[in-house]
């Protein structure tokens, strides 16, 4: 096949491919990375012979960044230890042993590149009695710590910082402890603001309350026996949500009850301890027909199924679950950037759901044919929709189905593992279209956006029906004692979030500002298009200014 179109990076996508290692020297550039990736994957195929031109199709479909395997693919594949799939689900005994156990499990997954979700609601509260050493439980906060701290040491497969979600149901005695347990005290926040590395409780650790059929029983049942319990339990996590961010929730009812056990981002899902997921997406925001959408949905989902062959794994217990489950992780990516170019409002719309019907249909078929051609077992999910950061960074479009963050903000990474750095971007999806003659003041944009939260959160629940596993999606709120979110609205947001959270598997939320640190800041369209692609490092207490004069001396 010919050189693929938009095999050429623009600057900040060129520039997080390599700092993240999607390009390997021995690649040269991207359409060297995907042929790699490609060429990988596909070789631990269990009958070659039913491949024909596919791998050379999706080596097109990669370079093109029509489909975007998730990050460790792009980096492992290759390697001699090649762990392409991502995090870990995990669940603990309640017992030394099982303490013992998740610790093992958990850092081999870290050192092997994969994140870790962990439920903790069997493990019995703080203060209770230890039979037989007499002694009092530490309770399942202490041990999310122990983990916390263990992921602050670990850098995920010797390049990034550890990746870690846990969750706790509503109904365990120390739901309300967890609720809390991130409110930090003014002085640990002030010393966070200036140096972000400082370690404070749980904050290498994304947390939830886990929700089930009994708690909605609960909340709208008067007469039921819980309803005062579930009651607070949900405006205490409604009021952490639009103040601190956390924790959110976890929603797992219906025919997906049980279904606890979460990633680091939360999208995938499972009742199977030792479970992992597999990930990567469509980017719709480069495709223009129906007809190719479907066709990169197909072999988007044998790619995966490939990679379920192909990818190494951190101990043997993953295996047994992964064969038996086999779960497939296709979702979506450049959801905000497919409306925007069709002059559409973001939020439901026929013609999406349309699009969205064929991807549902198509993946679940494609993954049932190969599967069974294979003679693997047939994936009991396929589509999961991830946060997609630095994947749709290298892809130049919008995350997942976020909207647009803004046309320009400032970003801040972890830079070689020590220190923090900071860069002025602006976003090649608002490029394009203030290129086309669009005021940038006047695209949509998650801020914008965000003074219409029903919208946003309605969409969610909408898209929500074409995937099985979950979605990752952070609602982007005001800052907390603005007008739009204060004492005053906070009882209008919880009274509308109760009306979509049944349809949701889980839902986060961030109030601008709400943590110090933040990635994402908005800036100045202008001002980021003067600045663009100057460095800046963060270091102590102060921020050096953007010509790189500032403490650090650039």
């Amino acid at each position: 096949m010919s050189i693929p179109p938009f095999t050429k990076l623009g600057e900040w996508a060129e520039k997080t491919a390599r700092s993240k290692r999607y390009i390997k020297e021995r690649d040269g550039d991207w359409q060297g990375a995907a042929e790699r990736v490609a060429r990988e994957v596909f070789s631990a195929c269990p009958k070659p012979d039913t491949l024909g031109f596919i791998p050379e199709q999706l080596r097109y479909y990669m370079a093109s960044r029509y489909f975007m395997p998730g990050g460790r693919y792009w980096y492992a594949s290759g390697n001699p230890y090649h762990q392409t799939q991502n995090c870990l689900l995990l669940k603990v005994h309640d017992s030394r042993e099982g303490w013992a156990e998740l610790l093992h499990k958990a850092s081999s997954a870290l050192m092997s590149g994969a994140g870790i979700g962990v439920d903790y609601s069997g493990i019995r509260e703080e203060g209770a009695l230890i039979k037989r050493t007499g002694g009092e439980a530490t309770g399942p906060i202490a041990l999310a710590q122990i983990l916390n701290e263990a992921g602050r040491g670990i850098m995920q497969g010797g390049s990034r910082r550890s990746a870690i979600w846990a969750g706790l149901n509503w109904r365990h005695p120390d739901a309300q402890k967890f609720i809390h347990v991130k409110n930090w005290t003014d002085d640990v926040k002030a010393i966070k603001a200036k140096n972000y590395s400082f370690p404070a409780t749980l904050d290498n650790t994304n947390i939830s309350i886990i929700l089930d059929d009994r708690f909605f029983e609960a909340y709208h049942d008067r007469d039921h026996a819980d309803h005062s319990l579930a009651k607070g339990i949900y405006q205490q996590v409604v009021r952490q949500m639009v103040t601190t961010a956390e924790p959110g929730f976890s929603v797992d009812v219906g025919e997906n009850a049980g279904e606890t056990l979460r990633n680091a981002c939360t999208e995938i899902c499972s009742s199977d301890t030792d479970d992992i997921c597999n990930l990567g997406s469509v980017n719709m925001g480069r495709i223009y027909t129906i007809e190719q959408f479907a066709e990169v949905v197909r072999l988007g989902t044998i790619f995966l199924l490939a990679g379920t062959c192909y990818s190494d794994l951190p101990y043997y217990d993953v295996d047994k679950i992964r064969t038996k489950n086999r779960r497939l992780g296709l979702g979506i990516l450049g959801v905000h950037e497919w409306l925007l170019k069709r002059g559409k409002r973001y939020g439901k719309d026929d013609e999406l759901g349309e699009w969205l019907g064929v991807y549902r249909d198509v993946s679940r078929a494609t993954a049932d044919e190969w599967a069974d051609k294979w003679k693997l077992t047939r994936p009991v999910k396929v589509r999961a929709i991830a946060p997609t950061g630095t994947i749709s960074i290298c892809a130049e479009t919008t995350s997942g189905i976020e909207p647009l963050f803004c046309a320009a903000y400032k970003r801040r990474w972890l830079k070689v593992g020590t220190y923090w750095a900071s860069e002025y971007v602006v976003d090649p999806v608002a490029r394009r279209l203030v290129d086309q003659g669009v005021d940038p003041d006047s695209i949509e944009d998650a801020y914008t956006i965000a003074n219409d939260i029903e919208r946003r959160v309605e969409f969610q629940a909408w898209v929500q029906e074409f995937v099985d596993h979950g979605i990752s999606s952070t609602i982007n709120l005001p800052a907390w004692g603005s007008e739009q979110n204060n004492e005053d609205t906070l009882k209008d947001f919880g009274s509308m979030l109760i009306k979509y959270l049944p349809r949701l598997r889980g839902i986060t939320c961030y109030p601008d500002g709400a943590r110090g640190g933040q990635p994402l800041t908005p800036v100045n369209f202008l001002k980021a298009l003067d600045q663009e692609g100057v460095e800046v490092i963060e270091c102590g207490t102060d921020i050096c200014d953007i010509t790189g004069k500032g403490t650090c001396d650039g």
